[in-house]
């Protein structure tokens, strides 16, 4: 059995003190005030204590550490477990920055250590039942989930209602949609302390067009913790304080002469479900985890999706405005920014990045670790190989093809009708473009449809390209013409009877008139 330490015993930290007791995994527990620790002795007497922070970490026996200190001291106490090579558990949130998470996701990887974060509720019976419900299609087609999580309690300072209340229920309306917001806004106030807000009201908006409230508040007259779902055949409401957890509300909405719409109501269902303790429930995962080296259901990738949507909606508060995100992001092996559009039936390979306000239209594809500067259009169904640039300002027409590694400067232009008017439709005479692999497009050159550009052929700035070019061509000029060979590596040749060996990375090359080809 694994050993497990846990740092900080406050007013969250002694459950998972108590918890990780009873499952016989707890070593050592370490909190900087000693009269905590006083209790902790008192309750498990065989349980070692520390106030030294550097005394767990140096413990060879102990393999996993709990963090449940305040949400601002995480990401260097996280940082400082994975780098003593032991397996972390977070509360949430995991850090304070998406920058802080990104590198404990990354370290974590590095050094094959397990990092998890503590969102209760996705180990909750209730909700993995409704998780059940609707994936069974009982609720039909989701429309809307509200939650309300509201306590006159424990008020903070360190740390806004935001953040303190609010990352179990993103979290688990992101689980149950399986998708990230496009769009998220918030507004709140804050009454007690200057910048701390006490209550706060986030909206998530989802491109399915499915809505999502929270509702929290440290200044509510009673507490309340409920999740209601709203679907097109049913609602379901999870209701934590109740000693029945999970309800359905199988009401219908009928249209009476086909234009009044009536509800339907129909009795309550309790819906039964398991007891059992979430949180002992979240720390049997950790521990499974730790000794099976399998990924937490809540990894450092969930957490860090939770921790982009805290930062837009505190962004919106701050701005007392909606906020567009770039959450899918999180979920890809491409970026996307929060200003491109991205139609469906696209394809965008591994690495690829999508600047400000560019538009890829649909049918195209885009291989991996292309870099698409701002405002560029590319489609509908255009092919871009892999390692492409394509810089701002640029428009990739139908017809238009780009194999590997080609480079297109600022501005240049391509075109796919040879004789185009407004008045006459010719899209059916299309002459297509293929830029062959590794060749370089200058600044503001256009290239007429119905050429080829030939491998690693280089064309200048300001050119017009109207017929074929080579392979290894400098072409520039308008009409762009013949005026030199180019290397692979970009730099220009210089032949001797017929051959020539770059003289910044020796590659050697042929020339048989109009025609070069590298030999070596």
């Amino acid at each position: 059995m694994i050993k497990v330490a846990v740092v900080g015993c406050g007013y969250w930290g002694k459950n998972l003190v108590r918890n990780f007791y009873e499952l016989k995994v707890l070593d050592l527990v370490c909190d900087n005030n000693k009269d905590v620790l006083k209790q902790v002795n008192i309750n498990y007497p065989n349980i070692k204590t520390t106030s030294e922070f550097e005394e767990v970490l140096e413990k060879k026996d102990i393999q996993a550490i709990a963090i449940a200190t305040p949400a601002v001291t995480h990401y260097n106490i996280a940082k400082k477990v994975i780098l003593s090579d032991k397996d972390v558990f977070v509360e949430k949130p995991l850090a304070i920055t998406t920058s802080e998470a990104q590198e404990l996701i990354r370290l974590a990887k590095e050094k094959n250590k397990i990092l998890m974060v503590g969102h209760i509720l996705h180990y909750h019976p209730a909700i993995i039942k409704l998780k059940e419900i609707i994936q069974e299609g009982l609720l039909g087609k989701i429309q809307y989930i509200y939650s309300n999580r509201l306590n006159i309690g424990k008020l903070r300072t360190e740390e806004n209602i935001l953040w303190s209340f609010a990352p179990h229920d993103i979290s688990v309306i992101l689980s149950l949609l399986k998708d990230e917001p496009i769009r998220v806004s918030a507004f709140g106030e804050d009454y007690l302390n200057k910048g701390i807000y006490d209550t706060t009201l986030t909206m998530l908006e989802f491109k399915n067009k499915i809505k999502a409230h929270i509702f929290v508040s440290w200044l509510h007259p009673f507490k309340e913790q409920k999740l209601i779902v709203v679907g097109s055949q049913a609602m379901a409401v999870f209701d934590d304080l109740t000693e029945e957890k999970l309800f359905l509300y199988p009401h219908k909405i009928e249209w009476k002469n086909g234009q009044i719409p009536v509800a339907q109501k129909a009795e309550v269902e309790v819906i039964s479900v398991e007891k059992k303790e979430p949180l002992k429930e979240e720390l049997k995962h950790f521990i499974e985890c730790v000794e099976t080296r399998n990924q937490p259901l809540t990894d450092g990738e969930e957490g860090l999706k939770v921790l982009k949507i805290l930062e837009t909606a505190e962004e919106s508060l701050r701005k007392q405005k909606a906020i567009e995100t770039s959450l899918s992001n999180l979920g890809r092996r491409y970026f996307v920014h929060e200003s491109a559009y991205i139609d469906e039936d696209v394809q965008i390979g591994e690495g690829s990045q999508i600047w400000h306000f560019s538009h890829i239209l649909k049918g195209s594809r885009i291989g991996k670790n292309c870099k698409i500067g701002q405002n560029v259009v590319i489609g509908p169904n255009v092919k871009i190989g892999d390692g492409c640039k394509i810089q701002n300002n640029v428009s990739l027409y139908e017809g238009v093809e780009l194999e590997d590694y080609v480079f297109c400067g600022p501005s240049c232009v391509f075109t796919n009708v040879f004789n185009p008017r407004s008045e006459i439709p010719r899209m059916n005479e299309l002459r297509k473009t293929l830029v062959k692999q590794g060749a370089t497009i200058g600044a503001n050159a256009t290239i007429v449809c119905g050429n080829t550009l030939g491998r690693y052929s280089f064309v200048g700035a300001g050119a017009v390209v109207t017929k074929d070019v080579p392979d290894y061509a400098l072409v520039y000029g308008n009409p762009a013409k013949i005026k030199g060979w180019m290397c692979e590596c970009g730099i220009k040749l210089e032949f001797k009877k017929s051959k020539a060996i770059c003289k910044v990375c020796a590659k050697q090359y042929r020339k048989k008139q109009n025609k070069v080809e590298r030999i070596r």
